[in-house]
């Protein structure tokens, strides 16, 4: 009888450390900057428009348009719950009226990280510029759900980013509620 409880106050006890780890890496998610230049990199960029006597005349104006695009950056990251942690982009062919670009984005939606791979075809006429997305490649931790591992499939299949990120956020919003209502029956 004495070891079943003390084997009730372990599982309790492994319970609360998991959850603690699981807050912790939430915590240190929340706390790091997450848009596509480092805290470094613009500072270092307001530096170099600031030593140059032509573009000093300049630099008010973009430091104003940058703190623009800073909290419209924020704003967008609340409202949509993404945060993209790295971006890489190569250019792989570049003529007149073509270019095709390879792009790398990853980051996390709430509490589900995702790597997106893809290659943007864009082509110039002298009306307009038209954008094309292939080769999507869609990387996430589904784990055991297989409806979340269908509609990335699918996803895929169509090349619809918008789709992706649209759904991404709803679904990881609910599955975060989801996770949490059914901690709290345990």
């Amino acid at each position: 009888m004495d070891n079943s409880i003390f084997q009730v106050y372990e599982d309790e006890i492994q319970s609360l450390e998991e959850e603690i780890k699981v807050l912790s890496e939430k915590y240190e998610d929340s706390q790091q900057e997450s848009t596509f230049f480092s805290e470094e990199q613009i500072q270092m960029s307001l530096k170099l428009l600031q030593t140059d006597s032509k573009q000093h005349q300049y630099s008010s104006d973009l430091k104003a348009q940058l703190e623009t695009l800073e909290t419209d950056l924020s704003f967008l990251m609340k409202l949509t719950g993404i945060h993209f942690t790295s971006h890489f982009r190569k250019t792989l062919e570049k003529t007149r009226n073509r270019t095709v670009r390879r792009h790398k984005l990853s980051g996390n939606c709430h509490a589900l990280s995702f790597q997106v791979e893809f290659q943007l075809l864009e082509t110039q006429t002298e009306e307009n510029v038209t954008a094309v997305v292939t080769d999507l490649s869609i990387i996430m931790e589904s784990g055991e759900d297989s409806d979340l591992s269908k509609f990335v499939s699918s996803t895929e299949k169509r090349g619809s980013l918008l789709t992706f990120f649209r759904s991404l956020s709803s679904y990881a919003e609910w599955y975060e509620h989801r996770r949490r209502t059914f901690l709290h029956f345990k």
